[in-house]
């Protein structure tokens, strides 16, 4: 038999590893809630039709026992009428215009279906902690551009650091699904640049990640647009590849000359058949492959990923900070995963440290033609099927 529930009971109700209810021996149906956090709430459960439906009643200490137990019994009441109050709480949710409840609606419709737990859990946490209790009570309608900056501002200079980021990619895809939606005209998070820059040195672009930068890539001007499939499509350093001479492309393959790489190793790139024709497309003038002066190459690399970035923003408007040197250690981290033996990937890179340092440098001298080919191939095959 379970025991009714005493008011001294429910204020010594202690928090556990996972989710309680606990319920009222007195009036069936009644639960409290206490979460891992300690947070104490009621809750009634009810049958409509064949399903099992539940109804949130509100949180203790505001709603006492008495006060739950009467609001419990005014919402069976209403079940035995034949209404559905859960149902009923939802829909006048759906007419109200208050940022806790349009960003309920976002995390229980949007994120349960549309992206993965941990994302939702991510969105879920930053409305908790940092955007609700600023913005509780207010309409979604009438906040502005300058909310948003002055919220992750805040975050930003009060020491959240790179945290302040993923606050306003949540913010950001809320107003975004609430555009779609029609709850308001225009997004006030559209267009607001990151208020942390984040220098990562491991940040390895998954395959949606990269299926939107290669989307990205094709709004961006010309030779722009060029210079940065290249970059994906080779995974050669930046000014390496900014600094293309037409005299360096031999047949199908970029040959580097020693005073051009980093390491001071001549370095031989094998052209798959899309780089190829991605630099075939370039006018011939001057020396250089990327060039907008025909006299110098292509420079200005921060406004072209300024560019780049507002071009992802517009696909995957959620993406985290990257770098373009991020895309190198992408090719050579989804090249170990297309099987791609790591001492191919190496020579692929032009690294002359790992299995190539050494005395083994100095003796092994191959440099693995073929197999350097077939894995900018096979790359350049990884990359066209994600958008497919």
């Amino acid at each position: 038999m379970t025991t009714r529930l005493t008011d001294r009971a429910v204020e010594s109700a202690r928090a556990a590893d996972k989710r309680r209810e606990i319920p009222d021996g007195l009036l069936a149906g009644l639960y409290l809630i206490v979460q891992p956090s300690g947070a104490k709430s009621w809750a009634v459960r009810y049958r409509n039709g064949s399903r099992t439906r539940k109804a949130t009643l509100g949180r203790y200490p505001a709603i006492r026992l008495a006060d739950a137990r009467r609001l419990a019994r005014e919402t069976l009441i209403s079940v035995a009428e034949g209404r559905d109050p859960g149902a009923e709480k939802i829909a006048k949710r759906d007419d109200t215009f208050e940022w806790q409840h349009v960003a309920e609606r976002f995390l229980a419709t949007y994120c349960a279906q549309k992206v993965r737990q941990s994302t939702a859990t991510e969105y879920a946490r930053a409305f908790k902690l940092h955007v609700t209790p600023r913005w509780r009570g207010r309409d979604v309608r009438r906040i502005t551009r300058r909310d948003v900056v002055a919220l992750v501002d805040g975050l930003a200079e009060g020491g959240m650091g790179a945290g302040a980021n993923r606050v306003l990619a949540a913010v950001r895809k809320l107003f975004s699904w609430a555009v779609e939606r029609s709850i308001v005209d225009a997004s006030p998070a559209a267009g607001i640049g990151a208020p942390v820059k984040e220098l990562s040195r491991d940040r390895v672009l998954n395959d949606a990640e990269l299926a939107a930068v290669w989307a990205a890539m094709l709004r961006l001007p010309s030779p722009n647009r060029e210079f940065a499939q290249i970059l994906v499509l080779t995974g050669q350093r930046r000014d390496e590849v900014a600094g293309m001479r037409w005299e360096e492309l031999v047949g199908s393959e970029w040959r580097l000359p020693a005073g051009r790489t980093k390491n001071g190793r001549a370095h031989v790139v094998p052209l798959a058949p899309v780089a190829g024709t991605t630099i075939a497309g370039l006018p011939t003038h001057g020396d250089f492959v990327f060039t907008t002066t025909g006299r110098t190459p292509i420079s200005g690399h921060s406004k072209i990923k300024a560019r780049l970035d507002a071009a992802v923003g517009m696909v995957a408007p959620d993406m985290p900070p990257w770098r373009l040197h991020d895309l190198r250690r992408t090719f050579a981290t989804k090249c170990a995963e297309l099987g791609i033996a790591l001492h191919v990937v190496e020579r692929c890179l032009n690294h002359v440290s790992g299995s190539f340092g050494g005395v083994v440098g100095v003796y092994q001298r191959h440099e693995f033609a073929d197999e350097k080919r077939a894995a900018f191939e096979a790359w350049a095959a990884h990359l066209e099927g994600l958008g497919s």
